[in-house]
């Protein structure tokens, strides 16, 4: 098999075009390609005229080595059809291994446990998915937390409320396999070939329904609202776990294998295993706000005259850039036709978050604008103290935006011109639980803000407008990464035997499809039995 990128065509374009202009560029007739398949789908709309771009995977009537050869030509490649192997399992114990945690690393490390015959237990201390739709939407419309079943904590893990993006940076195959996993649960297919693939928070929900029905089937055990408070350790090894349910029973059962996929937030769950002497080191993690645009401004400066073109989804875009005399800044998680929406864990915190539905047809768009936060940066050396700082803002934007869960906003230009907004513009801002409109300054780090003065600036040389004096900023943005990483060893295991960190709690993931590829990775370390 072939595979030839960077076929540009119109956005007229259709299969058999893509099919056409392969060949020419295979220098064959069409009729020798027995077989073609799109592998990737982008669109350019870095130059004058929008197009789309296409990878296309084909079978050719012919020696397809010679043919190859013969062309000389970079953009066409041998490549064979990617299949994901399960492993063997050559677990020696008696004990079922424990999953703590059901996000995406949770998630997919228990897929191929239960698959391979391994019998997972699965410890969540979130409900199911159709009870936590419920407890967050008593939430946004009703103020009141539930600190066990949130946009954080349950089935499904943070990512679930998001825009069910699938976007990496990670080259490793296994990606292959989380996306055609997704579709097999009820992911639309196109996540298959488009370069910026999403699911949708919609979506996602009945998928990891369906992926928790086939552990299930597979002879896997999960266990809603119930925590992991304890680990029980001997002699360097791990013994089994302390799980405390929702009444405050606990429960010990034993186990020689846990993976840990807690998420970005179970920071008493990272104490716990710090007071076990479980070493783990401070992380960089970033800080910013949400800023929300109309969506169809960003339409008109991504795709100028093409816009409102019926093969064009609403227009994302992805921003980094190095003010003078500042560190990084850049855009992260954007969201076309979005909500901002509130995602605190504990009481008495802010904590923002984007989110979009498949069909991405809210009014505004929004993403973080965030800026790199250093290990020196941190309060103090101890290991937690970056959670400290997150905590620090997180409650200072509670006392700014009322008390009551409104979030702390102001306008852009307000923020650049270093004065407190009083009402809205133009820009209706779009947060769940409200916001109160006034300084984000008095909330986040002086370092931060100087820095997004700076980066919003250039940013609107990169996007004409970008900075509009409308545009709304809410705050806090504190949750894209852990500021903690448990150190592993290349058996994916801590100084503690048969504990493996896994996925972005532990600092190895930075999104759904990697944290699920780690979560895939952790799984078949333990199937591999090393120690």
């Amino acid at each position: 098999m072939l595979r030839i990128s960077d076929i540009k065509l119109s956005l007229e374009s259709g299969f058999d075009d893509v099919c056409e202009s392969a060949a020419r560029m295979l220098k064959i007739k069409r009729e020798n390609i027995l077989n073609a398949e799109i592998y990737r789908r982008s669109v350019d709309c870095r130059r004058d005229g929008v197009q789309f771009v296409y990878t296309l995977d084909v079978t050719l009537d012919g020696d397809e080595t010679a043919i190859l050869n013969k062309l000389n030509n970079p953009k066409i490649a041998e490549c064979k059809k990617y299949t994901y192997t399960l492993p063997e399992n050559q677990r020696s114990g008696k004990y079922r291994p424990v999953i703590a945690g059901f996000g995406p690393a949770g998630m997919f490390a228990a897929l191929i446990l239960a698959r391979s015959g391994a019998d997972p237990v699965v410890v969540e201390r979130g409900t199911d998915i159709d009870t936590r739709t419920g407890d967050v939407l008593n939430f946004w419309n009703n103020r009141i937390l539930s600190e066990r079943s949130n946009i954080q904590y349950g089935e499904g893990g943070a990512g679930t409320f998001s825009d069910g993006k699938l976007t990496t940076g990670i080259k490793d195959s296994r990606c292959r396999f989380v996306f055609e996993e997704f579709v097999k649960h009820g992911a639309p297919e196109d996540i298959l070939i488009n370069a910026k693939p999403h699911i949708g928070t919609d979506n996602l929900k009945s998928v990891v329904k369906s992926i928790r029905e086939e552990i299930l089937s597979l002879g896997g055990k999960i266990c809603f609202e119930t925590q992991l408070s304890d680990v029980i350790i001997a002699n360097g090894f791990v013994q089994g776990v302390t799980l405390t349910d929702k009444n405050g029973r606990q429960t010990d059962i034993e186990t020689d294998a846990l993976i840990m996929s807690i998420g970005h937030s179970a920071r008493d769950t990272v104490e716990m295993l710090l007071s076990h002497g479980i070493n783990m080191m401070q992380k960089p993690f970033s800080v910013g706000a949400r800023i929300e645009h109309p969506q169809e401004f960003i339409n008109e400066r991504q795709y100028g005259k093409f816009n409102g073109h019926p093969a064009l989804r609403p227009a994302d875009y992805k921003m980094a850039c190095h003010p003078p005399h500042s560190r990084g800044a850049y855009t992260f998680c954007m969201c076309p036709g979005g909500t901002v929406v509130c995602a605190s864990s504990a009481k008495g915190e802010i904590v923002t978050n984007g989110m979009s539905e498949y069909a991405r047809d809210r009014e505004n768009a929004n993403a973080a604008i965030l800026v790199g936060i250093e290990p020196e940066d941190f309060p103090d050396s101890s290991v937690l103290s970056g959670f400290d700082l997150q905590r620090e803002i997180e409650q200072k934007a509670f006392v700014l935006g009322g008390s009551d869960y409104s979030a702390p906003a102001q306008l852009v230009g307000d923020f650049l011109d270093g004065r407190a907004s009083v009402k809205i513009g133009s820009v209706k801002p779009s947060f769940t639980t409200g916001v109160t409109m006034g300084d984000i300054c008095k909330c986040l780090p002086k370092k931060v803000t100087d820095t997004m003065r700076d980066a919003l600036l250039q940013m609107d040389r990169k996007i004409e407008g970008f900075a509009m004096k409308d545009a709304v900023l809410t705050a806090p943005e504190t949750r894209s990464s852990s500021p903690v990483r448990i150190l592993r060893d290349e058996f994916y295991q801590t100084n503690i035997r048969g504990i493996y960190p896994s996925g972005e709690g532990a600092g190895y993931a930075g999104g759904i499809v990697s944290a699920a590829v780690d979560g895939v990775k952790c799984a078949e370390a333990v199937l591999s039995n090393e120690s």
